[in-house]
């Protein structure tokens, strides 16, 4: 048999626990499913006395996660510490030039230093695995860079973020207020003290930024995906989608346009008798459409130490079959310094158009002049509906309409807004074709 594949963990958290613990716990199995058994060599955490319910003191420790990277004694490198810079991306880094393996679940490092580390892996020639980083324990990433080679994707959209999806499922089935819903999530671990990362799309945009890389060979640009998040989303916006046959989720949606690569994160409607729009609580779900495959759908756990442990678990795995000499495929799909330069598109029209919500003051020509405004800007409307609200001397407006750009549409709000008959900012969600 094979000699064993020393591992390093920087960080025992949760999922960097969980990770020592089933490498630990299914020893065993791993050797059999690998061909060569896998021990931990070396952690670095801050407390050496911590209980994490395995045995970690055959293994050397280290405070400084960096020391570690570069040590002599091990064959990976696990980064389970967090965050784009510091230690985290210092320790990754030296790892790499030291010619070690190195496994991550940090999308945030990948997202901002994600090419220039693809490059140090692919000159020493040691894999760079991330399968953790996006979408937790489903297998997208080894799906999009092993499982579909000879297809072109053409886009590439999902449900990325298991705090979203928990808050805006609990909305539509309970219907209580997004503020509500958040502090509840809070209180039960599936949302943070400080929850803005999350339910304003950032965490989701860091993912949809390594999904884009990965599907267009492009060099990854988180900062240039249209971001919005869902703290705007109200009680009148679940039950208007639901009455018109929609649920309100969180996508992240990358695609090729003639113009470039559109990259964009904001609430979506989608057809409730869609896939996606079945997947509640804290799953996540990617689709991926492709030339040759069509349509794939993968759904699964996004988040929490298990889901993110399985996914750290298979990529040292993978690590562990290969053999010296072995030749390593691209970080990203392509050969990180082949990465073309990131093409921003123009937000373009979406299948199915948008949803506007809009609440006027209850007078003579309200209702005539929205239609002019949407008329001016070519416009074509699919319905509009008038309702009544609580508040006195007020009215709901919703639109939807056909097929459009995202310019037109916010220059015919603009214009409506200017004609002073809106008593509130206009409520804009994207309805969007899906699984």
């Amino acid at each position: 048999m094979a000699e064993a594949l020393r591992v390093g963990i920087a960080g025992l958290g949760t999922v960097g626990a969980s990770v020592a613990r089933v490498l630990t716990h299914k020893a065993a199995e791993l050797t059999r499913q690998c061909g060569r058994p896998i021990a931990i060599a070396a952690v670095s955490a801050r407390d050496a006395s911590k209980d994490r319910g395995v045995d970690l003191t055959a293994a050397q420790w280290f405070v400084d996660p960096v020391r570690m990277a570069a040590n002599a004694d091990i064959d990976v490198f696990i980064e389970l510490i967090g965050g784009d810079e510091g230690p985290a991306r210092e320790a990754v880094k030296a790892a790499l030039e030291a010619g070690k393996h190195v496994v991550t679940a940090n999308k945030a490092l990948l997202a901002k230093h994600g090419v220039a580390l693809a490059e140090i892996a692919e000159k020493k020639g040691v894999l760079l695995n991330y399968e953790a980083a996006v979408a937790g324990g489903i297998p997208v990433i080894k799906t999009m860079r092993e499982a579909l080679a000879g297809n072109s994707v053409n886009r590439v959209f999902g449900i990325l973020n298991g705090t979203c999806n928990y808050i805006l499922t609990r909305m539509e089935a309970e219907g209580i207020s997004f503020d509500e819903c958040l502090k509840d999530a809070q209180r039960l671990g599936y949302a943070e003290a400080d929850p803005t990362f999350d339910i304003e799309g950032n965490d989701t945009a860091h993912k949809l930024s390594i999904l884009t890389a990965l599907a267009f060979g492009t060099k990854i640009a988180a900062g240039d995906i249209y971001l919005e998040g869902i703290s705007n989303i109200s009680q009148a916006d679940i039950r208007a989608a639901a009455e018109l046959g929609y649920r309100i989720k969180l996508l992240g949606v990358a695609q090729r346009t003639e113009s470039g690569i559109e990259q964009r994160v904001h609430p979506t409607m989608v057809p409730t008798a869609s896939v996606i729009a079945q997947v509640h609580g804290v799953t996540n779900a990617v689709a991926i459409e492709t030339d040759i495959l069509g349509e794939l759908l993968l759904s699964g756990p996004g988040a929490g130490g298990n889901a993110t442990a399985s996914a750290v678990i298979g990529d040292i795995a993978d690590i562990a079959k290969s053999r010296p000499g072995f030749q390593h495929g691209p970080v990203f799909g392509w050969p990180a310094k082949q990465l073309k330069p990131y093409k921003k598109a123009q937000m373009r029209s979406h299948a199915g158009g948008y949803f506007i919500r809009l609440t006027v003051h209850d007078r003579t020509g309200v209702f005539a002049a929205i239609a002019k405004r949407m008329a001016d800007n070519d416009i074509s409307l699919e319905s509009i509906v008038q309702r009544s609200v609580e508040a006195k001397d007020q009215k709901t407006v919703i639109l939807v309409t056909h097929e459009t750009t995202e310019a037109a549409v916010r220059k015919a709000t603009d214009g409506i807004t200017k004609d002073g008959h809106l008593t509130d900012k206009p409520q804009i969600i994207r309805i969007e074709r899906a699984a």
